[in-house]
């Protein structure tokens, strides 16, 4: 069944961004998050409804955190950060939100499967999360099954959608050990507005 073989293909791609972390980028993103005053998220579309999760889950760590473009949101400085999320780093949006936060000194951490895009070159530190490839811009059958290449059975951007979505859960499991909080420390901070 298709739906068996496009879940074998994200599986294997959160397996790639797994086996490809760089624990020295982590250690690095962790200092950054937890170091700023406020850490301010931003993607569009899937990737917004992303760092919305991991919004989340930095305030049930206690973090301070914003999600861009919320009427509550204030305004950034140089000792937040911002934590941009975009599969090509090349939309226009966050682009130009991240030009912001360069201008007003705060640290910018970019997740993107692209580390030399526009938004990769602008940032402090960025987190490279394998995505499609260029190879599913090959429109040549012929070229493709040549280099022994297919099309992705995932749809647009969701190979980097899901594996940043676990990528970033999984960094909640890292940042959990290095504040020393537990689970029932994250449950306290859980809305009871319900």
């Amino acid at each position: 069944m298709i739906l068996n073989e496009a879940i074998e293909e994200i599986v294997d791609n959160v397996m790639v961004v797994s086996d490809e972390t760089n624990e020295e980028s982590v250690n690095e993103m962790m200092d950054i998050l937890t170091s700023s005053k406020n850490v301010f998220v931003i993607g569009q579309g899937r990737s917004g409804l992303v760092a919305r999760a991991f919004a989340m889950r930095l305030m049930h760590l206690g973090i301070g955190v914003y999600v861009v473009g919320e009427t509550i949101t204030p305004a950034i400085d140089d000792d937040d950060c911002l934590l941009a999320i975009s599969g090509s780093g090349e939309t226009s949006y966050i682009i130009s939100t991240a030009k912001i936060a360069k201008m007003r000194n705060a640290k910018i951490v970019a997740v993107t499967s692209y580390s030399e895009s526009t938004l990769g070159k602008m940032s402090d530190l960025v987190i490279h999360i394998k995505g499609r490839t260029k190879v599913d811009s090959e429109k040549n059958y012929i070229k493709r099954q040549m280099d022994g290449k297919h099309l992705s059975l995932s749809p647009l951007g969701t190979l980097f959608e899901v594996s940043t979505l676990i990528f970033l859960d999984a960094l909640i499991a890292q940042l959990m050990d290095k504040m020393g909080k537990t689970e029932d420390d994250l449950k306290k901070r859980h809305t009871v507005l319900e």
